[in-house]
């Protein structure tokens, strides 16, 4: 695509606006001793950027951030930009010191002779590691360095960051800039809401972000204007990042698409799978399972295959001294993270399905209290509220969970709004009479403020939605049970805070209302009272219950 735009005298930047590490086992299945996204750091610098930002999965552990600091940043000679992001290293005088991460900006003149002024710059994040700091945009706009570098006449500034199109922050930074340059074109790639989404700001200022997972490929152009008065004329497509859609951009075939540098970095990511036994095979899927794709419950629900099917038959043999004791399971939702497919279950899909790494407690309550957790814990809704967790295992939930609040608020309202939007639009399309080989295949429908019609480059249905219930449970206590017998009330470390206190206000309850399930010579439990239940981490459950129950192979 250089190659193509050279030779039609037109300038291509290649950007990237965060978030490199985590997702799958190419960065998250490094052997003990190792750092995430190291290996994969290494080849994505195979791939032809011209300007990277940082993102907030960088920067939830220090030995992450100082390798991108070490090993990653300096690859990109300048072109990673972390205007924002600081690291603490020992400096050369034994002296600890802060300094940036990557570069605070970067001055470049491309290849058709337009000068760039380009920023990297992290949303206002709070959840960093020790030792890394994120300073404010509004502080970064203040700063001298930054005031002073925009004061330079350039042909276009190039904003590049791991933040919404719709943060505020990029308003400051917009603001800023057109108090100086009210005519200056300026380009913004946003990301960290997983949605597609673009923006414009005015007439030659345009915001866009490309989605989430490497799902898409977001692809913005602009006719430059010939005079200052004249408006710019903008374009954006969301293109799905697969061969079919590349070939089609390239003017190439299946035979012809390759090139050496791309065939070499197949072969570097398969050495790596390998290398990582990404491919082993835990047990053939009979079924495809979806995470949100169907209403809650059913069969072919990851989340019921996990509740329902999975941890029953897993956790008790885990703990051959308590599996004779009844128990209720509690789990919340948001720990399965993607679809399961039909086909072989591998170490790989592990990571992708079920990548946390949380170990399973337990706590001796009478029936009468643990029969209400579920309604109880459901009404104060999912999060994390942990007493005792492993520093790894809370850093990695972090990286899934930061923000999480207004992250899954803002895509499962673009994902609830593309389902039903879609649903009214089928009844009026004509291709749902369609022979099934011409119906447009399931993907993103988007809706996006910028103006030149559908930015979505390939025609897709909607993908079905529905909600699911932030927590799910699962019991083996036999209905008749009395409310004062005790049972095996089974549950994860990162909502325990929350597990103990519902415990606690049941007991005060039943005891101040003569409930009848109050143990008399039950206290109000701790944290120190939540046991190990057995030794299977989360993560490890389906690869376990794939090996017994779709496998030849022994258990």
């Amino acid at each position: 695509m250089k190659s193509q735009a050279k030779q039609r005298g037109v300038d291509l930047l290649v950007v990237d606006s965060g978030d490199l590490h985590d997702g799958n086992g190419l960065s998250d299945g490094f052997p003990k001793g190792g750092i995430d996204g190291h290996a994969t750091n290494h080849i994505m610098t195979e791939v032809p950027y011209d300007v990277l930002s940082i993102g907030n999965h960088e920067m939830y552990k220090y030995p992450v951030a100082h390798d991108v600091y070490k090993n990653f940043a300096p690859k990109w000679k300048g072109g990673f930009l972390t205007s924002n992001v600081n690291i603490t290293v020992v400096g050369s005088d034994g002296s600890l010191t802060s300094v940036p991460i990557g570069e605070r900006y970067s001055k470049f003149t491309t290849t058709q002779g337009r000068k760039v002024l380009a920023l990297g710059v992290l949303l206002d994040f709070i959840n960093n590691a020790a030792n890394t700091t994120t300073q404010t945009t509004k502080e970064l706009v203040a700063e001298r360095w930054f005031q002073e570098v925009i004061r330079e006449e350039v042909d276009f500034f190039l904003l590049v960051g791991h933040m919404a199109v719709s943060d505020p922050n990029w308003r400051l930074l917009y603001d800023a800039i057109r108090v100086i340059h009210p005519a200056t074109p300026v380009f913004i790639f946003g990301g960290h809401y997983h949605i597609r989404d673009c923006a414009m700001f005015d007439d030659r200022t345009i915001a866009m972000a490309s989605g989430r997972y490497m799902e898409t490929v977001g692809w913005m152009s602009a006719t430059w204007p010939s005079k200052d008065e004249d408006n710019m004329k903008f374009t954006r497509r969301y293109l799905d990042a697969n061969r079919v859609t590349y070939q089609y951009h390239t003017e190439t075939t299946p035979e012809t698409f390759d090139t050496p540098k791309g065939l070499s970095i197949t072969r570097d990511l398969l050495a790596l799978a390998e290398k990582f036994n990404l491919n082993a095979v835990f047990g053939i899927v009979p079924d495809d399972y979806y995470l949100d794709r169907l209403p809650w419950p059913s069969e072919n629900s990851v989340v019921s295959l996990f509740i329902n099917k999975a941890l029953p038959a897993i956790l008790p043999p885990s703990y051959p001294d308590r599996a004779f004791i009844p128990s209720i399971i509690i789990v919340q939702s948001g720990g399965q993270r993607f679809d399961m497919f039909k086909g072989p279950f591998t170490r790989n899909d592990q990571f992708i399905v079920s990548p946390f790494t949380d170990n399973f407690v337990y706590l001796s309550v009478p029936y009468g209290i643990g029969n209400q957790m579920l309604t109880e814990l459901s009404k104060r809704g999912a999060g994390t509220s942990s007493h005792t967790e492993d520093a790894d295992v809370k850093a990695a939930r972090e990286e899934a969970e930061s923000g999480s609040g207004e992250i899954e608020k803002i895509w499962r309202s673009w994902r609830k709004t593309q389902w039903q939007q879609g649903q009214g639009q089928m009844s009026e399309a004509s291709w749902p009479t369609w022979p099934p080989w011409k119906q447009p295949t399931l993907g993103w429908v988007t809706t996006d403020s910028c103006p030149g019609g559908p930015g979505d480059d390939t025609i897709h249905r909607p993908i079905p939605f529905y909600k699911q219930p932030d927590y799910v449970s699962h019991s083996n206590v036999p209905n008749d049970t009395h409310n004062t017998t005790l049972h095996d009330l089974i549950f994860l470390p990162f909502f325990s805070k929350d597990v103990i206190e519902v415990v606690n206000e049941l007991r005060a309850q039943s005891m101040s209302q003569g409930l009848g399930f109050d143990v008399p010579q039950m206290r109000n439990v701790t944290v120190k009272d939540m046991q190990p239940y057995g030794g299977v981490k989360t993560d490890e459950v389906f690869g376990i219950y794939a090996r017994a129950m779709w496998s030849d192979q022994p258990a």
